[in-house]
């Protein structure tokens, strides 16, 4: 996991994992609200989806990232995890599961 300080990404760290993986696409989490609308967060997800696409050179998909937050500390608390999430993020599972339903809508 990556963390941005002051709400800038570390780009260099960035582009590294992505030198070094080679993907074909990247996968932005848009956080958007529960009635579909966009708020200041998803502004700044698709600010920032822009932003490593011209930077990395590559295509950027959004995925719906609503309740994933929830449903990964729900999944935690289900598995015995003592509820301290910097041992155990609950942000690493989340992007997992942001994965996981973007590649189930990708095999429609």
């Amino acid at each position: 996991m990556l963390r941005a300080r002051d709400g800038i990404p570390n780009w260099e760290a960035l582009e590294t994992l992505v030198a070094e993986w080679q993907p074909g696409l990247l996968l932005v989490g848009l956080p958007l609200n529960m009635d579909d609308s966009e708020s200041e967060l998803s502004r700044r997800a698709q600010k920032f989806g822009r932003r490593i696409a011209e930077r990395c050179r590559l295509p950027v998909d959004f995925m719906d990232e609503r309740l994933s937050s929830f449903e990964a500390k729900q999944l935690l608390r289900e598995s015995g995890h003592d509820g301290d999430y910097r041992k155990d993020p609950a942000d690493s599972l989340a992007a997992q599961l942001i994965l996981d339903t973007w590649l189930a809508s990708q095999a429609d």
